[in-house]
């Protein structure tokens, strides 16, 4: 009778635990030939002056190597004011969540990862309260998840035996469902912290689409952690404000135009890129960031498949969509999803002189089914 054999991944557990080179284990959920297609595909929209024909989706702006050391760039300039007020609100709204998730030892599933930062404060934490927790981060762009990876685990110490990136669109409803059933079947019942920070919820053409597809996945054990940017103005002069908060620094327009500028052969200048804002359904402001061809002749933009496509003259593709959120906005796809807020911190931006309607929320939410005792849901919206 011979011994049962070694599973291949204890034994690269085991090659990997002592070695300092920088090895990535990862685990690949999508063809990378399917997304090129899909990018392609969304480059060949019609012709539209506003942003609605052709366009670079959300993730597609993290996707690939320069988009990713773009975007690193960008969280690292400090003239990215918004960036830089999000990153020194995020550590006091976490210690106002965090109690509700110290009695339970959570694993940790962190969707769009960015660059580790706001992981790496999280994780510190959970970790303190359970040893054996899995920190699975999960993002489109496999470049986006080793550099974002790299700063909560090794910074940490955090064994890497129990880490698990995934590279998955999870704005995809198949995929989110997959994910859930792997992650069910990895950790038992034992719950699980899921968080989408950075105002990433912001990012997607349908932010109750999007939320609605990780609610999906959620079991009452389970929670999520949520951060937005939030408004108390939704008139034009605010969508204007907040339109302009992203033209302040020239890493963010290098990051914006990136996957533009690596994926198609389009001429990219500062004159060409356009930054709008506007009230969308009297509860929230939309920011949409465009290239616009403003010349009187045509353009020829070539793609990834090597045919090419006809920009004629104001024709516009749309690099970017963010929003800011009004409470009653947060309110409403919150309680359409089924989702109930457990608690809510809230801080305003203070760089600015003169006083600004804009902010930041982070919300811990709790699907249906969720015991919850003692809470009283609307006082929690008045914080």
């Amino acid at each position: 009778m011979t011994d049962e054999p070694v599973h291949v991944i204890r034994k690269l557990e085991q090659a990997l635990r002592d070695d300092d080179f920088a090895w990535s284990l990862m685990l690949v959920g999508e063809d990378q030939t399917d997304k090129l297609a899909t990018l392609t595909g969304d480059l060949r929209g019609p012709h539209s002056e506003t942003g609605d024909g052709k366009q670079i989706t959300s993730g597609f702006s993290y996707w690939g190597i320069g988009p990713t050391i773009a975007w690193s760039n960008a969280t690292n300039d400090p003239f990215y004011l918004v960036m830089k007020a999000g990153a020194e609100s995020f550590l006091r709204h976490w210690r106002k969540v965090r109690p509700h998730t110290d009695r339970t030892g959570f694993h940790f599933v962190s969707l769009g990862v960015g660059t580790g930062v706001k992981d790496r404060t999280i994780l510190a934490d959970m970790y303190r309260k359970n040893r054996d927790m899995f920190y699975i981060p999960v993002d489109m762009s496999s470049e986006m998840l080793r550099m974002g990876t790299l700063e909560p685990v090794r910074g940490l110490g955090f064994p890497m035996a129990q880490v698990l990136p995934v590279q998955l669109d999870f704005s995809i409803a198949d995929n989110m469902s997959e994910l859930g059933q792997m992650l069910a079947r990895l950790v038992g019942d034992e719950p699980i912290l899921f968080t989408l920070t950075g105002n990433t919820l912001a990012n997607f053409e349908s932010d109750l689409e999007l939320l609605g597809t990780i609610t999906r996945i959620l079991r009452p054990q389970d929670r999520l952690l949520l951060e937005v940017a939030s408004t108390s103005s939704l008139d034009q002069t605010a969508a204007d404000a907040a339109a302009d908060e992203y033209q302040q620094t020239r890493a963010f327009a290098e990051f914006v135009t990136s996957a533009l500028r690596y994926n198609t052969d389009l001429r990219i200048e500062d004159g060409l890129i356009d930054y709008r804002g506007e009230v969308e359904t009297d509860d929230a402001l939309l920011v949409k960031i465009v290239w616009q061809n403003n010349t009187s002749e045509s353009m020829t933009m070539g793609l990834p498949d090597h045919t090419e496509v006809t920009l004629k003259p104001n024709d516009t593709i749309l690099l970017y969509t963010t929003r800011k959120f009004s409470t009653e906005r947060l309110k409403k796809i919150t309680s359409e999803c089924g989702l109930t807020a457990i608690e809510h911190a809230h801080s305003g931006f203070r760089y600015a002189r003169r006083p600004s309607p804009f902010g930041l929320d982070l919300l811990l939410l709790a699907p249906e089914g969720a015991e919850i005792p003692n809470l009283l849901a609307e006082d929690i919206w008045s914080q």
